[in-house]
């Protein structure tokens, strides 16, 4: 099949509204393959079983080192072929893509790049994709050298409404965009684990709409005192060397806009602050991540006094305060629809992904940015990273 067609079978399904999935054509689906580690990050959140759902895929083989949870897996999948050892499933199914599901992030960049060395063309993986900049050189190496299309499970960088949200910037409804303000959850992960578990959410969306990050200065306490050597400790879920209980991060945006980070524990918001702020001169965006609607606007000017209560507008596909005309938000973005065949029709067009291996790796590195910054007392540093490691191991 030729990409210069105008409308193939399954760019149709990447772009497909329609709830009901549609029934599969005649054309062979691409062979997917499944890596998991019950117990250390077990399958993500659904990466595996949103293979089911998607025409024009078939699961073919999982791979789990414990025993007990691949069995588990395979049933789950409803399939027969599992391994032990992934390497070996990638060399003897020789799959189309690999989903690449455990939530500990220190097995993700061995698990990428062998999938790409083993001549995949396409990997679906949890985010964050890696944990330094270094391993994030590596693996878009690896898939540059095999061709191999590699999407992110950034699922708000799908969201059909941020299409609507550019046009609403580009049309002057919040005047001038002023900056850009994010938070993490704020829960007992609060600082160093936030900013990378679910800041990286964030991240990706302050990319999104400020440009390429240009510097970072950044400063991380520990039960309010600079953060040193002695509080740095292996991170959960395989992040590497991590600290913090609070930090706060800056950062010039290639767009002329300032975006801050911000994350402290137990900061008694009750989640709500998780997400980020388009402050303009003549409103607000505000973005709550994973939650419909995703984003609303706050009109009027957000540094003077009004008369009257500024409502929360609800922002749909159709524009605000309008009824959001689709039905399956949440089953394409919660529940990965829309990045499983965005891949798909990548792969087939010879396109990067919507949410892809550059932009996750920027992600990488806008949160290795603070480590570095504080290592270097707070200073500003610039992107791309001089050093490609995480800089608390050379913290004093």
């Amino acid at each position: 099949m030729k990409n210069k067609e105008p409308l193939s079978r399954r760019r149709f399904l990447a772009t497909s509204s329609a709830l009901p999935l549609l029934a599969q054509a005649a054309e062979a689906p691409l062979r997917v393959a499944v890596i998991g580690h019950t117990g250390r990050g077990n399958y993500g959140h659904g990466l595996d079983t949103v293979w089911l759902k998607v025409p024009g895929a078939k699961i073919v083989a999982a791979a789990d080192a414990d025993e007990k949870g691949l069995a588990k897996e395979l049933k789950r999948l409803k399939i027969n072929s599992g391994f032990a050892d992934y390497r070996k499933m990638l060399q003897q199914v020789k799959p189309d893509i690999v989903a690449i599901c455990p939530r500990h992030a220190d097995q993700r960049n061995d698990m990428a790049v062998a999938s790409a060395e083993a001549g995949v063309k396409g990997i679906y993986i949890e985010k964050p994709f890696c944990r330094t900049p270094g391993e994030a050189d590596a693996i878009l190496a690896a898939c540059a050298r095999h061709d191999t299309r590699l999407a992110i499970a950034h699922r708000n960088r799908y969201h059909p409404v941020l299409p609507v949200i550019d046009r609403m910037i580009a049309e002057g409804q919040i005047g001038k965009l002023l900056e850009i303000r994010g938070r993490g959850k704020g829960d007992r992960r609060g600082g160093g684990e936030d900013l990378w578990v679910l800041g990286s959410h964030v991240m990706n969306l302050i990319h999104y709409f400020g440009g390429k990050p240009l510097d970072c200065s950044a400063l991380m306490l520990q039960d309010g005192q600079p953060v040193t050597a002695t509080d740095v400790k292996p991170g959960a879920e395989g992040l590497g060397p991590l600290a913090a209980n609070e930090l706060h991060a800056r950062y010039r945006m290639e767009r002329g806009v300032t975006a801050y980070f911000d994350s402290i524990a137990n900061d008694d918001t009750q989640n709500a602050g998780f997400g980020l702020q388009l402050i303009g001169s003549k409103g607000v965006i505000n973005f709550q991540m994973d939650i419909e609607p995703l984003a609303y606007l706050v009109p009027g000017n957000p540094f003077q006094p009004a008369d009257q209560p500024r409502p929360w507008v609800p922002i749909s596909t159709a524009g605000p305060g309008k009824p959001e005309p689709r039905t399956d938000i949440v089953e394409m973005i919660h529940h990965h629809g829309l990045p499983a065949r965005d891949l798909i029709a990548s792969i087939e067009a010879h396109r990067e992904p919507t949410c892809n291996a550059g932009q996750a790796a920027m992600t990488v590195e806008m949160i290795c940015a603070v480590f570095a910054s504080h290592q270097q007392g707070g200073r500003r540093v610039d992107l791309p990273l001089a050093t490609r490691d995480n800089a608390l191991t050379r913290l004093r």
